[in-house]
């Protein structure tokens, strides 16, 4: 049903005006009829500029009645586009109620029937029917029947609101529906990427980002699984499972090697390199070998050897070398910087990870310790602790017994990282302590590591915590400042409202942002293609600005101001010099001229005054209220005329196409239909009553008008004659009457 309502045509009319002005037109009006909405605004509803010579006198006179009347109905009408072309259309008027049950205004939709009529007429002169054309013609009518229901049940405006509130709110009801729902999509302004051959991936592309994030979360695969299986010297192939997964990783990072290869780069000069052979050449000389070590396959070497002091071992041992990994972290630590959770995440992550290799070493040293015969080391503490003690055991082969059975590698591996996460965030509880001369050493170095990197890591997620909740403070910093101000002036409580709600809704917009601020970073040249950018719905939607050179748009883009309006705002009062010309972006206003709503603006309007036709600055002759959030771009009288000064052949064709849809300065004579009610009341009302004065004192006003007849005609006699001759006169005629 709202689809229905959506997809027709329609005008709004206020019905408390003498000849019902459209206040209001949408887009699929202006198509069908030809006229814009400038021209169509302030007309009568009953659309007399689009009769003709065939429009059906019977017809206009029902119109004309159902208006009067202010009942629902619905027509068959034939009305002439603005270049004479004839156009049948089913036309409904539905008025529309206040909550004092008056009417407001008149909605009126239009449905394109010409398709339908032609056959429907022809078919009926040749005595035949055509039920496909019927049948459609009942459907657009049952459609028809469906708005009508829809825009007789409008809820009711609320009783707070102002009067003329009460008369646009309905209106802008129907209007807000009718743009959210069929509103265009405006083309947007793009500057061109840079361009690069197409076998070389941007630095800055999605696809890179998200490889980028792929290969860290390997990297810490790496850097974890790497000291692990070292220092517990777990061999990878006796684990296919891990063979297979360390193999695709290494594959994966010599992918990415190849990539590296055709990635494009900052240069020196801030310039995006996107030259193949500058790419290779600059990868090569930089980062190629660390790459490429950290990519061989160890563990595949390390599977077919199975002899520990031979190659093999040498091998295992170069498997540290995958830590050079880290390396393409350290590359892409800016782009992880721009993200404050992912930084954060990262430096946690990295805490973890040292306290992880702190581990590995710690395991190492105690290990190294108990083969070597010390049988008061940490591990061998531990043995005894969890009742798996460690036992020699002598072979042929070798002079030094081995330590074998001893606790799981699970829970040495807990226990260390334990001790070492408990050395790096406090003192320690000592019931994991050093005791051998190594492993002292050791965790003296590691306190003193772990103590910077406490305070490194810790400092920064203190500043990042801070920064993320930064905004938070600032807003409800804000919030008090506006509270506290409107407390200490007395700020009446309607208008204190009114500025929280501003406020509020212009933060959800900008998020605190300073625009004119960001801009001041950047220089003039910069600055204007952003502001070109930030004005491209208005530049792209005015067939005024077509012609307009790119100097001429960056010209006036930096003259062009966003505002924001939240509903209720006045943007201009009556009265009030007309020093801007406004474009509206989103939302819709009214405008109100002696109570009355006049015109109601939605987007792609343009009100204000016509400058460039009149030099003398204008007054306004009505209020412009918005109705709804609103985004206006603005220009002012002085910029404007500047910029038209200086591009002559743009100032003509500016002067040209640009119709304002109100011009706040033409105030409209019009007369209330109420006021008309009145007058033609109390002309019957004086109509009536000499009629009754004539029958009460005829009597009277003939005696005067008899007198005023004989002292004309006797004024020579004597007075005393006189007197005697007229008295003895009006006696005989009241006697004789």
């Amino acid at each position: 049903m709202i689809h229905g309502f959506a997809d027709s045509s329609f005008l709004l009319a206020n019905a408390q005006i003498v000849d019902f002005p459209i206040v209001y037109c949408n887009e699929s009006f202006c198509k069908i009829s030809g006229y814009n909405r400038a021209e169509v605004m302030q007309k009568s509803c009953r659309c007399g500029f689009m009769y003709g010579d065939l429009t059906d006198k019977e017809t206009i006179a029902r119109i004309e009645e159902c208006l009067e009347s202010q009942i629902h109905d619905q027509f068959e009408i034939l009305l002439y586009k603005k270049n004479k072309t004839p156009l049948w259309l089913l036309l409904q008027i539905a008025p529309i109620k206040n909550e004092r049950d008056l009417v407001v205004l008149f909605l009126l939709t239009f449905r394109d029937i010409t398709a339908l009529k032609q056959p429907i007429e022809t078919d009926d002169s040749k005595g035949g029917l055509s039920k496909f054309a019927k049948l459609a013609r009942s459907v657009t009518r049952s459609r028809s029947v469906l708005v009508s229901q829809f825009s007789s049940h409008i809820p009711a405006v609320k009783d707070t609101l102002p009067t003329t509130t009460k008369q646009s709110h309905l209106a802008h009801y129907q209007c807000a529906q009718m743009m959210s729902l069929s509103g265009d999509v405006m083309p947007q302004y793009r500057q061109e990427a840079p361009k690069t051959p197409p076998h070389i991936l941007l630095h800055y592309c999605a696809f890179k980002a998200i490889w980028d994030w792929i290969i860290l979360c390997l990297t810490f695969y790496t850097a974890i699984m790497v000291p692990y299986n070292v220092a517990f010297k777990n061999k990878t192939s006796e684990d296919v499972s891990l063979l297979v997964v360390d193999s695709i990783v290494d594959v994966i990072f010599f992918i990415d090697i190849v990539l590296n290869f055709h990635t494009t780069f900052v240069g020196a000069g801030g310039e995006v390199v996107s030259d193949p052979k500058v790419i290779r050449m600059n990868y090569l000389k930089s980062w190629f070998i660390i790459d490429l070590l950290s990519c061989l396959p160890y563990d595949v070497f390390n599977a077919f050897d199975h002899d520990e002091d031979g190659i093999g071992s040498l091998f295992s041992a170069l498997k540290v070398v995958r830590l050079l990994r880290l390396g393409r972290v350290v590359r892409k630590l800016d782009r992880y910087l721009e993200y404050g959770a992912a930084m954060l995440i990262l430096l946690l992550c990295f805490y973890m990870l040292v306290a992880h290799w702190l581990a590995c070493i710690w395991y190492s040293i105690g290990r190294s310790d108990a083969d070597g015969g010390v049988q008061y080391s940490w591990l061998w503490k531990l043995a005894n602790v969890t009742q798996s003690p460690y036992s020699y055991l002598w072979t042929n082969a070798s002079t030094i017994p081995e330590l074998v059975a001893g606790p799981s590698r699970r829970t040495m591996y807990v226990t260390a990282l334990y001790f070492t996460m408990t050395c790096m965030t406090s003192v320690g509880f000592g019931n994991v302590a050093a005791e051998t001369d190594n492993e002292k050493i050791f965790t003296i170095c590691m306190m003193i590591i772990a103590a910077l990197l406490y305070a490194t890591i810790f400092g920064h997620v203190t500043t990042i915590i801070q920064q993320m909740t930064s905004a938070t403070a600032k807003y409800h910093d804000m919030l008090n400042n506006v509270r506290e101000f409107m407390k200490l002036h007395e700020v009446p409580k309607a208008l204190s409202e009114r500025v929280m709600d501003y406020v509020v809704s212009t933060w959800a917009m900008t998020k605190g942002l300073d625009t004119d601020k960001v801009l001041n970073y950047c220089p003039k040249d910069m600055k204007a293609d952003i502001c070109v950018h930030l004005n491209r719905k208005v530049f792209n939607e005015h067939p005024a600005f077509r012609l307009a050179s790119d100097g001429c748009l960056r010209a006036l883009a930096m003259h062009f101001t966003m505002s924001h309006s939240a509903p209720g705002d006045l943007l201009y009062h009556t009265g009030e010099s007309i020093d801007s010309l406004c474009f509206i972006v989103t939302g819709s206003l009214e405008v109100i001229q002696d109570d009355e709503v006049v015109a109601i603006l939605g987007k792609g309007d343009v009100f204000g005054d016509s400058f460039w036709k009149d030099s003398a600055v204008g007054q306004s002759a009505a209020n412009v209220r918005a109705l709804t959030y609103c985004d206006l771009h603005t220009i002012k009288r002085d910029r404007l005329l500047e910029v038209l000064d200086f591009y002559q052949a743009f100032a003509n064709s500016f002067a040209r196409n640009l119709v304002l849809t109100y011009n706040l300065r033409h105030r409209l004579i019009f007369r209330k239909v109420a006021d008309v009610r009145r007058e033609k009341e109390l002309a019957e009302r004086r109509k009536n009553e000499p009629q009754l004065d004539q029958t009460q004192d005829h009597l009277v006003r003939k005696i005067f008008s008899r007198y005023d007849l004989n002292h004309h005609h006797h004024q020579h006699h004597h007075h005393h004659n006189y007197f005697h001759e007229t008295f003895k006169f009006n006696k005989n005629y009241i006697c004789k009457y």
